[in-house]
Order: C-alpha cells, then structure tokens, then sequence
C-alpha cells in the first residue's frame, strides 16, 4: 500500500523581551514564554491504525451506540454524529459504510500539538478522510468525502499559510465558497466550472424557494468553524479540506397548517422530531469539501458529501 509521509510544517518562532537595570532600581523582565515544542510526527503505521477506527465507528452506527460515535469523531463528523445518530433510535437510517480499503496516507507533522492527517481511500470508490489526534487517541473529522472524476493526489512537503502563492489560495478557498453560495446576482466574480458541485448546490439555492411554493423557504451558508487542513500538488496549487454549514427555514404558506412540500422526507421528519407533519421546519446541513487550488487562485471541487445534521420543527 503506497504512502506518503510529507515534511514538517514550521514552527512559530518565539521571542523574549528584553529586561533592563536603571541605576538604583530593578525593573523587572517581561515574562518568557516557553519554547513551542515539536510533536511526534504521525508514521505510516500509526496512520494505518487510526483508519482501522472506521470499523468501531461503524459498529456504533449499527448499534446507535451515539456515545461512541461521539467518542470516535470530532469537528463535522462529531456534529453529524449528534442530533443525527439520536435520530437512528427513531427509525431514521443509520449512515452505510462501505469497507473502506486500499488508502495511501498523506502525513503532514505539524506544529504545537495538532496531529493529523488525510488518508485517499480507493475502494470501493476513491473517497478522502480527515483524522485529527485529540485527547488520547486518534478521531474522525471528516471522512468520507466521495471523489467526483479523478482523485488528486498531494505532493510531498505541506502549504505553509504564509507562501504567497498555495498559502494564501488554500486559506482563502473556504471563503470563495460562501461569496459564490451567497451571492445570486453574481457580482463577485467567482466562478466555479461547469459540472461542478458549488454550481449544483448554488442552482439548488437558486431554484428550490420557488419549487416549493406556497411553501416560503429561506436559506443561510456558513463556514463550519474549525481549523483549516491544506496539502501541496504537483506542479503548485494545494488540496483544501474544508465545510460549509447551511440553515434551511421553510414555513408553511398563508392559511395552511402544515407544509405542502417539505424540503425532508418523512424518515428524516420522523427520526428528528418524532412528527409525520410540520407547519415549520428548520434544516442544518453540513456540506463536507474537498477542493482544488491552482494557479491565479483558481478553485474547483474535487470531492463532496452534503448530510444532515439537525432538523427542528421550530
């Protein structure tokens, strides 16, 4: 199984102040920080360990054992994993994990004590993981993440945030995503290729208010919080790993007690709020991304999955 374990990220450097000594008096030093420490880099069998809790994860999906999936996942799985696996009890499908195999492991060390690392599954179809080291043992973050076409493969080294040009592309890629999604007249600027999933979800944004009529439907983007996870191409440019959070609000139509087109289906409206009918429901979506940045900042998105992580009927 091939792997590949990239460079270290650099550390922030620390300086000191300076004390100084006027004549008869002491002025006392400002206080010294302690040296940052470098982490254990993550090997290439402690990465293939990690990828084994997919299984354990899967497991407590099918037992709706919520307290372990809670355990096993942190940043959007663990969102995921609240409100939604809460739902299984309530009929609601449990999410269907398909034996993931065949990863290669991308391995960035970084600094202070972040630990993680990207793993590229290949069967049964290419799909990326987001494992993240917290606490005393190793999580899910984001995973899996379905490839669209061919899957991007990282270079060796990382993306330093500071590089002029995959630094500042990789930061900004999360921020591209949310001008365009929120941004229906087109004014910014930014595009996306044609086929690709920000242009399918934006169409959907676009399109869906009016399918749903006399039904009144609102939506809302938002980056999901968290820090960002970057690795360099071949050739320049950089793999982003990032999330986008979305608030759907549909109210029913003047003189009608409940919806004529809820946006969910019934297994979902059942499992999160034990109703079979709502007059209101509020949606949060979490839209998992993996995106590619080339040169002159250029952005498409590589991978995707969209879930649903709450549903209300306030």
């Amino acid at each position: 199984m091939p792997r590949r374990l990239l460079a270290l990220l650099l550390g922030l450097s620390v300086t000191a102040g300076c004390g100084a000594r006027a004549a008869g008096q002491d002025i006392p030093r400002e206080p010294v920080s302690p040296p940052r420490t470098s982490v254990r880099a993550v090997e290439p069998a402690e990465a293939a360990q990690a990828f084994t809790l997919l299984d354990r994860l899967d497991d407590a999906w099918r037992k709706r054992d919520c307290r372990t999936v809670g355990k096993l996942t942190t940043w959007a799985e663990n969102t995921l994993g609240g409100r939604a696996c809460e739902a299984t009890r309530n009929g609601r499908p449990a999410p269907a994990r398909k034996g993931y195999s065949d990863a290669e492991f991308f391995l960035p060390a970084t600094a202070g004590a972040d630990r993680w690392f990207v793993a590229l599954a290949r069967r049964p179809r290419p799909a990326y993981f987001l494992f993240v080291h917290e606490g005393d043992g190793w999580r899910l973050a984001a995973g899996p993440v379905p490839v669209k076409g061919e899957p991007r493969e990282p270079a060796g080294g990382a993306v330093p945030a500071e590089d002029p040009g995959a630094g500042v592309g990789a930061r900004l890629a999360p921020q591209r995503y949310l001008t365009y999604l929120t941004d229906p007249a087109g004014v910014s600027g930014v595009t996306f290729p044609k086929g690709d999933a920000a242009r399918e979800l934006f169409d959907e944004l676009v399109r869906r208010p009016r399918k749903v009529r006399p039904d009144r439907l609102t939506s809302d983007v938002r980056l999901l919080v968290g820090p960002q996870r970057a690795l360099p191409l071949p050739g320049g440019g950089a793999l982003v790993i990032h999330a986008l959070e979305i608030e759907h609000r549909q109210r029913a139509g003047p003189g009608r007690s409940s919806l004529s087109h809820p946006i969910y289906g019934r297994d979902e409206l059942r499992g999160f709020t034990g109703k079979g009918r709502a007059a209101r429901l509020t949606g949060t979506e979490i839209v998992l991304v993996v995106t590619e940045v080339t040169g002159g900042a250029k952005v498409s998105t590589v991978a995707a999955r969209r879930s649903l992580a709450a549903l209300t009927t306030g």
